[in-house]
């Protein structure tokens, strides 16, 4: 998938930048509750720095934090929001 081709390349990058940590950022829709938001998004972020693990990079490189639903990335209640909603962003730190 497009996603997963994404973070191969994040993860070449990160090989060639070693002494770089990034943050992976976990966001869900506005679906649901915050408690529930937060946990998704956790997970979303997770799920990303296994991956990016898997690809060897040290797992003491990437951190992870969930901000659920409070950060959408485009404002709207309809699938097309949602999905862009949902989402893993990494941020170099």
């Amino acid at each position: 998938t497009a996603s997963r081709e994404t973070l191969r390349k994040q993860a070449a990058w990160l090989r060639k930048n070693s002494k770089i940590n990034i943050v992976l950022e976990g966001h869900a829709d506005e679906r649901g509750t915050r408690e529930y938001n937060l946990a998704l998004g956790e997970k979303r972020a997770q799920s990303v720095k296994n991956y990016l693990i898997g690809l060897g990079i040290s797992p003491d490189r990437v951190s992870t934090i969930s901000y659920g639903k409070e950060r959408p990335a485009v404002i709207g209640s309809n699938d097309g929001a949602w999905s862009q909603n949902r989402r893993s962003v990494t941020t170099v730190n």
